[in-house]
């Protein structure tokens, strides 16, 4: 194997980093989805908090991913 630059070693990084926050955030976003949808099943009378609820659980889900890209990116702008 080839001597690799730390510029590719950088990139490939920076893209199992991505890769990888992005797989966690669609299970976690899927769990909390099904998790809301079997509340919403077993008490449809509070589907209304719940769905809020679950809008939440969504967003504070979806910000550690965009955080993790965006220091990836941050990385591979500083040793790139």
């Amino acid at each position: 194997m080839e001597n690799i630059d730390l510029n590719t070693w950088t990139v490939i990084v920076v893209g199992l980093i991505c890769l990888g926050a992005s797989i966690a955030a669609a299970f976690s976003d899927s769990k909390v989805v099904a998790t809301a949808l079997e509340s919403i099943a077993r008490q449809p009378e509070v589907e209304g908090g719940l769905f809020r609820a679950m809008l939440i659980g969504i967003g504070l889900v979806e910000s550690i991913p965009i955080i993790a890209i965006v220091i990836a990116f941050m990385l591979l702008g500083r040793l790139g």
